[in-house]
């Protein structure tokens, strides 16, 4: 289904339920509850969600896994395309500087510092048919790493036959800021020996390849080099990239950390903003999760990471950020991610993981205009965004990351706002520790990768200021229709 249909089917079910329940809205906050008021200001705009705003991110070493990416794996196209009918798919990450081309080799899919992964024709040929399956454009990394011009360059002729019009950009390559670290280059290595190799890749690929375009610098931590590279590369690139993580896997790294604010993503997205700004390129995170190296087990792969991920998304989006890309399935030590909003059991299985729930919540909230907002929660740890993706309806996302506190939120849409119909979506599960059993209206995403929402409940709008009740560890959805 998709946002549009949602959005309307959900309006209409609601003008007729409230015409026969008589439900005026009025809820008091009971013992255990807190009031939170919203207050709306539509006339604000903060940001634009761009319609290819969702992303997911890949390993080089999982395009060399024959049938994994192929218009032939019919539920892993159909989970992907349920999250949207445009979004990015980016392939990189640290394989991608250990692996090679080869046409007619042997693929390998292998962790980094090992063999190296091989891509060939074959399994490039399978990519070009999964992103014209579901019509996502494609971000690929090239080996800076520890690769050979001349086989980047024909490795970016083969990706790029066979992406066709899906191709967005490449990016050479992966985390150069850490390269001085990670041995591929020697200790002083910094972001002019980056952007000196950068530029006799680029020029050799522009050389070989007619309208190629370029993203970067890809950095991991380094955001000041995003700066610099807007400054020096801004009118040849398309994309500036960034990664980012909460922090690696260490004993702190538990789902109360998650789910409160990470104090160094503001000042990163500020800094990534205004070198977007300068220069009149876009920024996206295109390679992002919990915790880095495939996730905190028990932590990345609950129902309290669906929320996270919502939440998140929002943030980066309310920052100007042109898109995400959540990395998913086998990660660069082999084995797949905890953090995986795809589940895969390496066995042909395949299904929607609790973060793929909280990427779907947003996909259906998540368009048109991000207008100004704010929360009064006092002390608990609630969020509030919204978005106008029509002028006559305005979507408010309330995720409520208290563990034990449900929440009565009062929305206050301004003295002249006035609606004639509402209603609320769930995002839901058995508890924030919980791996399973989570809903998005009501309904779990099907075994085909399919989703539709069975359980739409009305808002009253009688009432100047709405009113809608968020249970502990729940985000709500509530759509106003003027």
């Amino acid at each position: 289904m998709n946002r549009r249909t949602f959005l309307m089917r959900a309006v209409g079910l609601v003008a007729a339920a409230i015409a026969e329940s008589g439900f005026d809205g009025t809820l008091q906050a009971a013992t255990g509850e807190a009031e939170v008021r919203v207050t709306l200001e539509p006339a604000q705009t903060l940001a634009v969600i761009p319609p290819d705003f969702m992303g997911l991110g890949y390993e080089i070493s999982s395009v060399a896994r024959p049938g994994l990416l192929t218009a032939q794996n019919s539920v892993y196209v159909q989970l992907v395309k349920t999250l949207g009918a445009r979004g990015v798919i980016r392939v990189g990450g640290n394989t991608s500087d250990y692996s090679s081309y080869s046409a007619t080799g042997k693929p390998l899919s292998s962790p980094e510092g090992k063999a190296g992964s091989v891509v060939n024709d074959a399994v490039l040929h399978e990519l070009g048919s999964f992103l014209d399956a579901t019509g996502w454009t494609l971000i690929w990394g090239l080996n800076l790493g520890n690769g050979r011009l001349e086989n980047a360059i024909e490795e970016a002729r083969a990706v790029t036959e066979a992406s066709k019009q899906h191709r967005l950009v490449f990016e050479i390559g992966n985390e150069p800021d850490l390269f001085q670290f990670q041995g591929h280059r020697h200790s002083g290595y910094g972001y002019d020996d980056y952007v000196r190799e950068y530029r006799t890749y680029r020029d050799a690929l522009r050389k070989a390849i007619p309208n190629i375009a370029f993203a970067g610098p890809d950095v991991a931590v380094a955001t000041e080099w995003v700066a610099r590279f807007a400054t020096d590369e801004g009118k040849d690139i398309k994309l500036l990239t960034h990664h980012y993580y909460r922090e690696g896997q260490n004993p702190t790294s538990t789902l109360d950390k998650l789910l409160h604010t990470d104090p160094k993503l503001a000042p990163i997205l500020a800094k990534l903003r205004a070198a977007s700004d300068s220069s009149g390129v876009s920024y996206r995170i295109c390679e992002t999760n919990s915790f880095s190296g495939g996730g905190k087990p028990g932590v990345s792969d609950t129902f309290g990471a669906a929320l996270w991920v919502l939440d998140f998304m929002f943030i980066l989006a309310s920052a100007g950020c042109a898109g995400v890309n959540m990395e998913t399935g086998v990660n660069q030590r082999g084995f797949i991610s905890s953090y995986s909003p795809i589940g895969d059991d390496e066995q042909g299985h395949y299904w929607a993981a609790p973060q793929y729930y909280g990427m779907l919540a947003f996909a259906q909230a998540g368009a048109g205009r991000i207008i100004g907002s704010s929360i009064d929660a006092g002390s608990g740890n609630i969020s509030a965004y919204a978005t106008q993706p029509a002028k006559d309806r305005i979507v408010l996302t309330l995720i409520n990351k208290e563990p034990k506190s449900d929440a009565v939120a009062v929305i206050d849409a301004g003295a002249s706002a006035s609606f004639r119909a509402g209603s609320v979506v769930r995002l839901s599960g058995p508890s924030l520790e919980s791996k399973s059993g989570v809903t998005l209206g009501g309904a779990s995403v099907s075994a085909a990768g399919l989703w539709k929402p069975t359980l739409l409940k009305e808002v009253s709008t009688s009432r100047r200021t709405p009113q809608i009740r968020v249970p502990t560890g729940s985000a709500a959805m509530v759509t106003l229709q003027a």
